[in-house]
């Protein structure tokens, strides 16, 4: 398996795929269409942030989106996981495990004092972030009125 950052061309066929990595991250509470995906993701890529893919024999089997934020309170620099997603063919092979590793690496070569992401609850996910050192630091709840 090879994890690097995605090509253009990659780009365009990680975009197609990110309303359903979105509808099954927030399991299938939102259904985003690739318009609202752009709105998302185009302003993070001009601010610097990118996808690692992973690859083997040239197909693409995931990708994790990462890059800069601030802690809302200090406003002091961390990185971010944004998105991680790996097709229904390669789950379950350690892939996830593998660009959430590289991820964590490139953004502490990039000076970040520490890594957050947001995960919605019961997202089986959860405990791959767990296992990688991951905890939970703040809970967002809701009312539905």
């Amino acid at each position: 398996m090879d994890i690097r950052k995605s090509t253009d061309s990659e780009l365009k066929q990680i975009m197609a795929r990110s309303p359903q990595a979105m509808f099954e991250g927030t399991l299938g509470k939102v259904k985003p269409t690739g318009e609202k995906i752009k709105q998302l993701v185009e302003p993070l890529l001009k601010k610097g942030c990118y996808y690692l893919i992973a690859t083997e024999d040239d197909k693409l089997m995931g990708w994790i989106l990462i890059g800069e934020n601030k802690d809302q309170f200090t406003d002091k620099r961390i990185g971010f996981i944004y998105e991680l997603f790996v097709l229904e063919e390669f789950r379950g092979k350690g892939v996830s495990k593998q660009l959430l590793s590289s991820a964590i690496d490139r953004l502490k070569q990039e000076g970040y004092p520490e890594v957050r992401l947001s995960v919605f609850v019961g997202n089986p996910a959860i405990k791959l972030y767990e296992k990688m050192g991951f905890h939970s630091r703040n809970i967002t709840m809701s009312l539905p009125l």
